[in-house]
């Protein structure tokens, strides 16, 4: 759920913006319109101008709330001090825990993204997914000089497998499911990390 501001009917505000980030995700941004987001709210569409100027406006706030969070715990992780390894696993497990909290947002970002960053007001989106890039790089390069992960590691692959591995679980994951997003996350970090074939027994 979007984080609400300090401001007066900062609860319907908030509403809005959950109704309009389920609608966008759903539906996509372009095929959404205001109307539609209000028809969702059970609102006229003038209303909801009470509350944003725009759907991008709408979108804005949606997208930046997830990434600044995102963010937030990333940066934790960076200054926790942790081996390479463990800052991977962490970085998973915390990628699973903003995918609770924000996973329409997190749909909208995949599915849309590309797209936004190509206007001024989402220039932040490509500025952030090269962020990203440069966090799982600087991880992996560690783990590579350390011993932790394989020497011979292809570290631009092995990037975008975990990205797209991670982020595409938005698809299907509900965290309201049997199982956590630590749970799931510790599951992903296991198959990436150490796979899923059974060791041979040493004779």
């Amino acid at each position: 759920m979007v984080t609400p501001k300090k401001t007066p009917g900062a609860g319907r505000r908030a509403e809005l913006l959950a109704t309009a980030a389920d609608v966008f995700a759903e539906l996509g941004y372009n095929a959404t319109t205001v109307r539609t987001i209000a028809d969702r709210a059970g609102m006229l569409a003038g209303s909801l101008y009470y509350h944003f100027d725009s759907k991008e406006s709408m979108a804005d706030e949606i997208l930046s709330a997830f990434l600044t969070d995102l963010w937030d715990g990333y940066r934790r992780t960076e200054e926790a001090g942790l081996g390479p390894r463990e800052t991977f696993e962490e970085l998973v497990t915390e990628s699973f825990r903003q995918m609770a909290r924000h996973r329409p947002a997190v749909v909208i970002y995949q599915k849309e993204a590309r797209r936004l960053a190509a206007q001024e007001r989402f220039r932040y989106l490509a500025d952030s997914h090269e962020r990203f890039r440069e966090l799982w790089t600087r991880t992996l390069e560690r783990g590579v000089a350390d011993g932790s992960f394989r020497r011979e590691l292809d570290i631009p692959v092995t990037y975008r497998f975990v990205r797209d591995t991670v982020w595409v679980a938005a698809v299907w994951f509900r965290p309201w499911g049997s199982r956590t997003a630590s749970e799931i996350a510790q599951q992903y970090t296991s198959m990436v990390l150490d796979g899923i074939a059974t060791r041979p027994v040493a004779r």
